[in-house]
């Protein structure tokens, strides 16, 4: 697939990099896909409030996107529509058989036990305490519980991205989980909104990582800098970009990294290399590190959680494929426990399938 590209061309740089590979701009970028409307506001280097604005364009795109939010977790909502059926009928003397059920329900969906057992307890204080007198009270006591859960831990969902460009976000996680295909649904996403992007190829351990990231920045009319050589440090191909995007007023550069296990100790001390590569050329960069986690192991995409946030510090979520599961719990269970929010999440195939998280339209999409 990667055959059929254009030849990358190397990179002008101030100074030879002596005795580090060399590095190539894509060509087809020099040409930027043309636009057949007006971007929703201007995109300029120097324009302050930038970021503000869009992460309120996002923000404001969660919301109106709730239907796709509600179609990706339909097996969730199926898995737990026997709660709908347990409160039609409650009354006071079936509590207890009633949150047993809940119980059931909220763990098979991965909703993990700490959190499920907290919910159910609280629910049967209240109701007990006779403040939840009907089956609808107690979905939505129910529903304010959970939205407690993935609000005052984590509350900040939107992107991060501070206030001086270019803003870095560098994508990390395993392998498999979707962490390329996400940083191109990213691109495309925010280049909607206006933002000029170039992509970092810093999977150099993955022979055909280039080649797929590639094919992400033609179809999301993107820049990309790739490594030309083999063997290259993932460090030295991400301080690249950054150091173009920043002479070239890019906005945002988006870093892709190696996918790893986070038991790889030499490879996730790789990523403190690349964190540090990055903080050199703008201090504090990059702005957000988002772990993509793969939402169809449930609950055991938690110890990556751990891991990854111990050696990089993780400043945000990006849950796939959970329009493949009916584990949608999940969500609420690593914010809980992690107390790192959830900024996107992954309901279907398409390029626009990765949408922004947001809390209250969740809940009410797996508790209709």
């Amino acid at each position: 697939m990667a055959a059929s590209l254009p030849q990358l061309c190397p990179l002008q740089t101030s100074k030879p990099l002596l005795s580090q590979p060399s590095f190539g701009l894509h060509p087809s970028s020099r040409y930027p896909l043309s636009r057949t409307k007006e971007s929703r506001f201007k995109c300029s280097a120097g324009q302050t409030g930038f970021f503000t604005k869009l992460g309120r364009l996002l923000k404001e795109k969660a919301k109106s996107d709730v239907e796709k939010i509600f179609s990706g977790f339909s097996k969730t909502r199926d898995n737990l529509a026997v709660i709908d059926e347990l409160l039609l009928y409650w009354n006071l003397s079936d509590t207890d058989r009633v949150l047993d059920e809940l119980e059931e329900a909220l763990l098979v969906s991965d909703f993990g036990p700490r959190i499920t057992i907290k919910i159910v307890e609280s629910l049967r204080d209240d109701i007990y305490g006779g403040k939840l007198k009907s089956g609808s009270d107690i979905k939505d006591a129910l529903k304010r519980s959970i939205l407690n859960f993935l609000t005052s831990k984590a509350p900040k969902t939107e992107l991060q991205l501070g206030y001086r460009k270019p803003a870095v976000i560098m994508i990390v996680g395993v392998n498999g989980g979707g962490k390329t295909t996400s940083l191109g649904k990213l691109a495309n996403r925010l280049k909607k909104e206006g933002t000029k992007i170039l992509m970092a190829a810093g999977d150099t351990f993955r022979a055909a990582a280039s080649d797929q990231l590639e094919i992400w920045a033609e179809r999301t009319g993107c820049e990309i800098v790739v490594a030309e050589k083999e063997h290259a440090k993932a460090a030295t191909v991400l301080s690249q970009a950054v150091k173009r995007g920043k002479e070239q007023g890019y906005d945002v550069v988006l870093c892709d990294t190696s996918g790893r296990l986070h038991t790889n100790y030499s490879l996730m001390e790789e990523l403190v290399a690349c964190k540090k590569a990055l903080s050199k050329i703008i201090p504090g960069a990059p702005n957000e590190i988002l772990l993509v986690l793969d939402g169809t192991t449930g609950l055991n995409m938690l110890q990556q959680a751990r891991e990854f946030n111990e050696v990089v510090g993780v400043t945000g979520l990006i849950l796939t494929k959970l329009d493949g599961s009916a584990r949608g719990g999940c969500v609420v269970s690593v914010v809980d426990e992690l107390g790192i929010p959830v900024k996107f999440v992954g309901v279907g195939e398409t390029v626009e399938d990765l949408q922004p998280f947001d809390a209250e339209a969740f809940v009410n999409a797996i508790f209709p």
